[in-house]
């Protein structure tokens, strides 16, 4: 492993059980999002607008995004509202069993989900009506849910 990767293994948060399950910390956002069908090759349309978790998809079939709730226009395609949960990271590439680990408990629950996954961690979104039903699922399973303190990313300082 090197020497980069051995920094990311050190910060992960990840513990293990009596049993030897890995636990890991999910910090919960409050801000409703919603996932969004477009057509394949599609611009990202001026209402999309950056939130707690912004992400484009493209494949050559389709163009999805994750957007707050509050920018989609009542004609597009989508599903919504959901809870968004990012595990608490960074999550070391070389880490296996992470989304097993918490997606177990939700499909034992009957939760359903949509996952992202980005250089640092791996985020869990679910109907917003399950979401205090998926963290006790969590909880049950010796993982912790806290809420999210949002961080407003720094702006791109202009060229002149």
């Amino acid at each position: 492993m090197s020497e980069a990767n051995n920094d990311r293994a050190s910060d992960a948060v990840s513990t293990e059980a009596t049993d030897g399950a890995k636990t890991f910390t999910l910090q919960q956002f409050p801000e409703k999002l919603a996932v969004v069908r477009l057509a394949p090759g599609a611009e990202v349309p001026d209402w999309a607008e950056a939130s707690s978790l912004f992400s484009i998809t493209a494949t050559a079939t389709e163009t999805s995004l994750v957007c707050a709730t509050r920018s989609v226009p009542t004609k597009v395609v989508s599903q919504k509202p959901f809870t968004a949960f990012a595990v608490k990271g960074p999550i070391d590439f070389e880490l296996y069993g992470v989304l097993v680990s918490l997606l177990q408990p939700l499909a034992e629950a009957k939760i359903s989900v949509f996952t992202i996954s980005t250089f640092d961690t791996d985020w869990i979104l679910v109907p917003q009506g399950k979401a205090d039903e998926a963290a006790e699922a969590w909880r049950r399973q010796g993982h912790t849910v806290a809420v999210a303190v949002p961080v407003t990313p720094p702006r791109k300082s202009k060229k002149k």
